[in-house]
């Protein structure tokens, strides 16, 4: 008996939870979205859900088979032209030399033009999926308990809501900003628009461009993205539905962002902040590497890495990149393709590939050269390491702007960097305490939780599942038409209330003025 007992209790003790072995479906986006969500997926595939990713067979990251999930290879439209970055990044040059007033203006017109191009191809390829019955209906019949998805390519989102099924968004950048832009209120007297390149202290003139750039967005979203799944949503969904409305449908937002970095700002009940997810304790460099990284001695080491879609950095600027290292004390680790500069010096170790993670973490490195990518800045800030940004596209200049602002970066233009700019930069960042102190101090803030961002983002999706939705933290104002969120319909209440009000006692006063002068008139 007392064996039987036993093996009850252990059974009851061992059980998985409610939500072990779920069925997550997982339509990512590809690129360096995609580093970020496989992490999740892994964490989720340790504690026993079962994963099904949705992808091209062509993907750049993502791998056709793999230990963690299953894949359903979907016939996907490509834009295969991988020198699309570099031609951006020379368009995105042109602009920075208009003035600080115009460039962002010419720069979210060169997004416009890619979002036509991207929104175009999206369009297709989510039709194609919703059109496939039997693709549908084997997913339909597999039983998901939840979609997780990246909206930053909606995609995920017309498939999640086609299929019913809760929905929780990996995201940070949503059609044409950032995801608070969508989901919460945003005053723009204080609130910097994405891509103005402002912070959260503007004057008059800068309140005016961040409007201007506000309306710039709306007309994006409405006239250039809109447009194309206007077809969609008429042959799928009920009728009035839009794009905005089934992003707002997500049950819950896991967002990558925190507010050591990002400006304090309005956010909602259903908004959960994971920034940093993806960052570790250094581990041990390979033998060699760390050879030359004690060979630096008490000057220690600078790291450079400007991502992996970009390579088209001028043969000039690269010249001067490397005359300006060969000018440190310092030892440097700069990954890097293509020809070898010149005006290397023997202090500079060029590699195709870096442990990024690993070098911020050593106590040797003293400065971090980089391009302003979310997931390297975090690591940045997570290492306490001071930055030197040379921001390319997108966000980039606006993630080197935040920590500028808070006194833990320099910024260099690409286009126009110079040899003794850039060893100015870095000399002022290596030697300065402030910058590293800076830094050391938005670590700290940044690490002080009391859930690890992995653990919260882990516990989130699985309170997803456990509950089948999270709609009790939706707000009511997604389902109120326009004037009534703005009470404009109260407004103009108000308004008729004041103008009949005022007719009437002027009418009034018409008349008895009137009064008195017939009988003034009469008694003369």
């Amino acid at each position: 008996m007392l064996p039987v007992l036993l093996t009850g209790l252990c059974l009851l003790l061992l059980r998985p939870t409610c939500c072990s072995c779920s069925n997550i479906l997982v339509l990512p986006v590809d690129g360096s979205h995609w580093i970020n969500m496989e992490l999740i997926l892994r964490e989720l595939h340790s504690r026993g859900h079962n994963i099904t990713v949705m992808h091209s067979d062509k993907s750049w990251y993502i791998p056709n088979n793999s230990s963690i999930f299953t894949s359903i290879h979907i016939d996907m439209l490509h834009d295969d032209d991988r020198d699309f970055y570099n031609r951006m990044l020379l368009n995105y040059i042109e602009c920075r030399k208009s003035s600080t007033f115009m460039r962002t203006f010419c720069q979210n017109n060169l997004i416009g033009s890619m979002l036509d191009q991207g929104h175009r191809l999206l369009a297709e390829n989510t039709a194609k999926m919703l059109d496939d019955l039997d693709l549908m209906k084997k997913l339909q019949d597999a039983k998901f308990d939840l979609m997780l998805t990246d909206p930053g390519l909606p995609a995920g989102v017309f498939v999640g809501r086609y299929l019913k099924l809760p929905m929780v968004f990996n995201v940070r950048w949503i059609n044409t900003g950032e995801a608070h832009f969508t989901i919460a209120p945003s005053p723009l007297s204080y609130v910097p628009v994405p891509g103005s390149e402002l912070h959260d202290e503007m004057d008059f003139l800068d309140r005016i461009k961040n409007m201007l750039h506000y309306f710039q967005n709306l007309a994006q979203q409405h006239f250039i993205i809109n447009p194309y799944y206007s077809d969609l949503l008429q042959r799928h969904f009920p009728p009035g539905t839009d794009m905005l409305s089934l992003q707002l449908s997500a049950d819950l937002w896991l967002v990558r962002t925190d507010f050591v970095f990002e400006f304090p700002r309005p956010t909602m009940p259903n908004v959960v902040y994971i920034a940093g997810f993806q960052c570790k304790k250094a581990r041990p460099l390979p033998a060699d590497l760390e050879a030359f990284v004690q060979s630096s001695g008490e000057h220690g080491v600078v790291i450079m890495s400007l991502g992996t879609l970009v390579s088209a950095l001028s043969r000039e600027v690269t010249e001067a990149i490397a005359a300006a290292f060969a000018r440190l004390p310092q030892k440097v680790v700069w990954k890097f393709v293509g020809e070898k500069p010149s005006s290397l010096g023997n202090n500079t170790l060029l590699v195709k590939w870096l442990p990024q993670n690993d070098l911020l973490g050593h106590p040797k490195t003293r400065a971090f050269v980089a391009h302003g990518g979310t997931n390297g800045i975090y690591e940045a800030i997570y290492h306490g390491v001071p930055v030197v940004g040379i921001p390319f596209l997108f966000d980039q200049f606006e993630n080197v702007i935040r920590l500028k602002v808070r006194g833990a970066a320099r910024m260099v233009e690409a286009g126009s960097l110079t040899e003794d700019e850039f060893v100015e930069a870095l000399k002022d960042v290596i030697e300065t305490p402030s910058y590293r102190n800076n830094m050391k101090r938005l670590s700290l803030l940044h690490q002080d939780l009391p859930m690890s961002p992995m653990d919260t983002a882990i516990f989130w999706i699985e309170y997803v599942i456990r509950h089948k939705g999270a709609a009790h933290l939706q707000a009511a104002g997604f389902s109120l038409p326009w004037y009534s969120y703005f009470c404009l319909d109260v407004a103009v209440f108000f308004l008729v209330i004041i103008v009949a009000f005022v007719w009437a006692s002027v009418s009034v006063c018409r008349i008895l003025c009137c009064r008195k002068s017939r009988r003034k008139t009469k008694a003369e």
